[in-house]
């Protein structure tokens, strides 16, 4: 009875240290699989999925006051035979007015993360470019100078993808 019970005992740990090391190799398949926008993708077959510059007509719906919020608009290029799924968003520097306004020294502007995994889910399809609304993602303290009123921000910000 006693051989029973040992035998039972070494399976079951078997079992888990099996369960464990498979279940990392999954862990780690999923996680290699993610790129950066703005940086190089962690896997050898995917190309650089970038973030771009707006163009006429990409204007939000919202307009960013001092003390408010306002949606930012993000265009993503997506050069692969395959599609992405938009896995995160992070700042990656300061804002900075436009051209046009150039004692807008202190904005006031930041950007507000959203929440990672980014939902609702986005996906870019392969070979092409989507614009994607962040809710809310830009805030205006009442630190501006007034020479930002009227200033288009750029908000430098790093997208991560997967597969």
């Amino acid at each position: 009875m006693k051989s029973n019970s040992l035998r039972a005992i070494k399976a079951a740990v078997a079992v888990a240290v099996l369960t464990l090391v498979l279940g990392v190799g999954t862990a780690y398949a999923y996680w290699s699989t993610i790129g950066v926008g703005s940086g190089s993708a962690a896997n050898s077959g995917m190309q650089t999925v970038t973030v771009d510059a707006l163009v006429a007509g990409d204007t939000p719906a919202t307009t960013l006051v001092p003390g408010g919020s306002a949606d930012v608009i993000v265009r993503a290029s997506n050069p692969n035979a395959f599609p992405v799924q938009v896995y995160s968003f992070t700042s990656s520097g300061a804002a900075t007015a436009d051209a046009s306004h150039p004692l807008c020294t202190t904005t006031g502007v930041t950007f507000n993360v959203p929440a990672t995994p980014f939902t609702p889910t986005v996906t870019i399809p392969a070979g092409s470019s989507t614009l994607i609304t962040l809710p809310g993602a830009a805030s205006m303290s009442a630190t501006s100078q007034s020479a930002c009123q009227g200033s288009v921000f750029q908000l430098p910000v790093t997208m991560a993808v997967r597969k």
